[in-house]
């Protein structure tokens, strides 16, 4: 069965951040649901040949709250883990929010005032907050706050995964990857080109690996690397980012910059992450 969340709450308490830090989690999201469409989407999902296994439903104004609880019952008499997130602010900081963006509120009638229509809408699915599994207050947190309890709430057990890790390997004379969010040069390590025997060679071949990684300075590198890695890439999780690109590049991208990705990606994996590994320029 279907693992189903369902996140309601005050318009402008941060569900629309919150739809896409659990897309960025990997549940497949569908926002502003009207409550009619929603055994359809689920049997949908149901249909999807076990692609979505967690499904977020983000129900929007207060007319679709209010009326969410009969389905949701429903849902759990067919046996889905159904929960409801309902988010929350004061009003104070809603008002703040909206004047901030110049956002009209959904509610709004051209008639009442903010506070007003703030009020309006809590009295409104002030039920839906009573019938919540989980209620956050949003109006102290920032975005990457909000992200980093969706993350210890919702996320997957291996904190590793809420971060994907990509490691590159170019060649500078190609050019220098523009998408890399780190870039480590590994030009100074001798040139596997240099020897006959293993310039046909690359660095995924074990000959150029062993040449490569046997080197004083390689095992140096490497150890400060596994010290920046551990530091910097909690640090940015921490901060909402869902992906991290290490580039190493050396002259060609075709012996030292592969065996030194491979190698890096290795200890990726023993810290918990599963890093995608690609060699640009291998065949270059």
């Amino acid at each position: 069965m279907t693992d189903i969340l369902v996140v309601t709450g005050l318009s402008g308490a941060g569900r629309s951040q919150a739809a896409n830090d659990l897309e960025d989690l990997g549940w497949f999201v569908v926002d502003n649901l009207p409550v009619v469409l929603i055994d359809k989407v689920v049997e949908l999902s149901g249909e999807a040949g076990g692609e979505i296994v967690k499904l977020c439903l983000v129900v929007g104004n207060a007319r679709h709250q209010t009326a969410i609880l009969d389905a949701v019952r429903s849902l759990r008499d067919q046996g889905h883990s159904v929960r409801i997130l309902f988010l929350e602010a004061s009003t104070r900081e809603l008002v703040r929010r909206y004047e901030a963006t110049r956002r009209k509120h959904p509610m709004s009638d051209g008639i009442m005032g903010l506070e007003e229509v703030i009020e309006s809408e809590r009295l409104a699915i002030n039920g839906m907050k009573g019938f919540a599994d989980l209620v956050i207050d949003t109006t102290g947190l920032t975005v990457h706050n909000l992200r980093n309890q969706l993350v210890h709430l919702f996320g997957p057990e291996n904190p590793g995964d809420a971060l994907q890790v990509s490691v590159l390997s170019f060649g500078f004379k190609h050019g220098v990857p523009i998408d890399a969010d780190m870039i480590l040069d590994v030009r100074f390590l001798p040139n596997p080109h240099w020897d006959e025997n293993l310039r046909p060679l690359s660095g995924l071949d074990q000959s150029v690996r062993e040449f490569v990684l046997e080197q004083e300075l390689s095992s140096e590198f490497l150890d400060r690397i596994d010290g920046l890695i551990s530091l910097i890439l909690p640090a940015y999780m921490q901060e909402g980012r869902s992906y991290f690109t290490i580039g190493i590049g050396c002259t060609g991208g075709r012996h030292r910059s592969v065996a030194m990705v491979e190698e890096v990606a290795k200890r990726l994996s023993v810290a918990g992450y599963h890093p995608r590994v690609t060699h640009r320029d291998i065949n270059a």
